[in-house]
Formats: structure tokens, C-alpha cells, sequence
């Protein structure tokens, strides 16, 4: 069998947006029954509730979890309020806790997803298990991983599948925790669209702040819910304080959600995924604009230390050169690659004579 083969039907259980909520970590039986509780007094359509057993942190001595007694926990959730069971594994350990413990769906997550040992040592104990299986995007932005990912439960016999978008690690400081790098994603989904996605807006973000933008972005193009972490006081939690979101702003969030009819998938679902890679490279520009800027800055202050005059007509010479080599290659027009170096190197001038005059 191949993965465009899988029918993935356990998607339909849910109403879409299929969203899926809890704390990024446990952290006691109460925190989680009251994170619980007030998800459901909220009556959001949340079906299924996430909680981080384990949790793989990037540096030793951190809060990794509180291990299988979560578990526990988790089943307390589910006989008191009816929720369905999420967690995270990442090895065979984890993977035989958690079918002990009934949790209806895992993921394995991007940590794991970039070791292709890993995800077939968690592949090899899940096999023949009938439950959701979900794969978080690796950590770096390599769309054959992920889809090795998927290959391997597939070929240990798992077909209930799905993946999770969360963001791809970078070392730029953004205003992104993980870049979303959209293009990956809409890669695997029109490569794959018969494999039900959704987004971790929190894990992308790294705040509150840009949750309901990213989610909404993501049904725009097709995806069909999304994991979003919730905690009954954000700013005191053990782990991603940031970025959790209290079970009230939770359900204002998914109230105010706009899902795009899928009838439309065509014209519109096709233009949605052009504009979401148009705001995906017009981000990309401006974050390098603003790097080449700071490196102007420091040419700016060499300038004035050294007594060098800012406008260097040799190097624009270059630079002009090189672009006009630059729009043969890519097809474009020799007067807009010349129009929009110019406009930079205006700024770079602007930016070097700030230095010149105020510093």
C-alpha cells in the first residue's frame, strides 16, 4: 500500500475544524481536571484533549515530564469528561505506556521525525495498533523526512495517519519561534491531500499573540484543524508559559474561526495556497532587508571611523552588474531588478549617513 492510497476516514469522527487542546505539559491530576472542566463549560468544539507526558527538552536538568503516572491522568480526563486522549511518544517505552493506557491518539514529534532510527524503533512498537498516529514536521525543513516518516508506520501496518504542521527551527530571530515555511507544507499536502494535516500554531508562534492569524491562515489552504496548547494559568506553567492560552481565550479563538467550503477547493482553495506562499517570501524579503540594513549600519560606522565617504561608485558599479547577470538567469526584467536595488541601496545610504550625522 501507498501513503496516497490511505482513505484516513478516522478524520470524519470529528467536526472540522478538528481541534485538539490541553496543557503543554501535565503537571498534577488537578491541573489537568480543571484545564479539562473549563474547556467544556466554554462548549468549544474541542473533541480531544493533548497533555505532554514527556517532554524532550534541548538541555539537560529541565522539567522532561512527569512520565507514566501522567498517564493516569490523561485516562481521568477522558472517564470525567468524554474527551478523546492525545500525547507524544518518542520511543517503544513511551509508545507501550500509552496503548496501556488507552490514549486514542499519538504523535510522534519533530524531534523524532528527523531521526529515521527513532521513528522506526516507535513505528515497530505501534504495529498493527488501530490508533491515530500523527507526524510533526522534523525540525529542519526536509519534506523527505517527513514523508520517510510516514512511509515507515505505514509499512509496520499503521493506516489511521495524519501530520502536524509546526514550524521549521532556524537560527534568524524572527518573530516566529519556528518558521511556518509554508511551501513545505503546501508541498506534503498537494502531494499528499488525502492525509488529513493540521497546525500547531502555538509551537509556531511561541506566543499568544499570533495563534488565531496562523490558525485561520491554515484553514484558508485546506487544513482541517489544529492542536493548540491551552492551561488553566498560562503564565505560571512548567513548560511554553508564552505560548499556552487559558480555556476561555481558547474558545473566543475557535468561535471566531472561519471554515472555507471545501466545494471551493478548486479556483479559490488553489489562489489561498498562492497567497499564503506570497506572505510566506514577503516575510522571508523582509527579515534579510532588515539583516542587510544591520550590516549597512556597521559598514556606516567603519565609514565614519575610518573617514571613508559613504557613496562608493565602484561598489555600486558591482552591485548593479551583478544584478542585471541576476535577471538574465531568473527571467525577470533588467529595469525591476535595477528599480529595486536601487531603492535598497537608497536606504543603505540613508541608514550609513544617520550614522555620519548623529554618531
Amino acid at each position: 500500500m501507498d501513503l496516497k492510497d490511505l482513505k484516513n476516514e478516522w478524520i470524519n469522527e470529528f467536526q472540522q475544524p478538528m481541534m485538539i487542546a490541553g496543557p503543554c505539559s501535565a503537571e498534577s491530576e488537578a491541573q489537568m481536571l480543571e484545564i479539562a472542566k473549563r474547556i467544556r463549560e466554554t462548549n468549544a468544539n474541542v473533541p480531544v484533549f493533548r497533555a505532554g507526558i514527556w517532554k524532550p527538552r534541548t538541555k539537560p536538568n529541565g522539567f522532561e515530564g512527569v512520565g507514566v503516572i501522567g498517564l493516569n491522568w490523561l485516562k481521568k480526563v477522558k472517564e470525567e469528561y468524554g474527551f478523546k486522549t492525545a500525547t507524544e511518544v518518542a520511543n517503544a517505552h513511551h509508545v507501550f505506556a500509552a496503548l496501556e493506557a488507552d490514549v486514542d491518539i499519538l504523535w510522534i514529534g519533530a524531534r523524532s521525525t528527523v531521526n529515521p532510527f527513532t521513528v522506526q524503533e516507535i513505528a515497530q512498537a505501534l504495529r498493527g495498533t488501530d490508533k491515530t498516529v500523527l507526524v510533526k514536521n522534523p525540525v529542519n525543513p526536509d519534506l523527505a523526512l517527513w514523508i520517510g516518516a510516514l512511509e515507515r508506520l505505514l509499512g509496520q501496518g499503521i493506516t489511521n495517519l495524519g501530520v502536524i504542521h509546526r514550524g521549521f527551527s532556524t537560527y534568524q530571530k524572527t518573530k516566529y519561534r519556528n518558521n511556518p515555511n509554508w511551501q513545505i507544507a503546501l508541498d506534503f499536502k498537494s502531494q499528499f491531500p488525502n492525509i488529513p494535516m493540521l497546525i500547531d500554531p502555538s509551537h509556531i508562534c511561541g506566543n499568544r499573540t499570533g495563534l488565531a492569524d496562523i490558525t485561520q491562515e491554515a484553514l484558508n489552504v485546506g487544513y482541517q484543524g489544529a492542536i493548540i496548547e491551552t492551561h488553566s494559568n498560562p503564565d505560571e506553567a512548567w513548560s511554553d508559559a508564552a505560548q499556552q492560552i487559558t480555556p476561555e481565550v481558547l474558545a473566543e479563538l475557535i468561535g471566531n474561526l472561519k471554515v472555507r467550503n471545501s466545494g471551493l477547493a478548486g479556483f479559490e482553495g488553489e489562489m489561498g495556497r498562492h497567497r499564503t506562499l506570497i506572505s510566506d517570501i514577503d516575510f522571508q524579503l523582509i527579515e534579510m532587508l532588515a539583516q542587510r540594513m544591520k550590516i549597512s549600519e556597521k559598514i556606516g560606522k567603519l565609514k565614519k571611523e575610518n573617514d571613508i565617504a559613504i557613496f562608493q561608485p565602484e561598489r555600486w558599479k558591482e552591485i548593479t552588474e551583478y544584478a542585471t547577470q541576476k535577471a538574465v538567469e531568473t527571467g525577470m526584467t533588467k529595469e525591476f531588478i535595477e528599480k529595486v536595488f536601487k531603492a535598497i541601496h537608497e536606504e543603505s545610504i540613508e541608514v550609513q549617513n544617520s550614522i555620519m550625522i548623529n554618531r
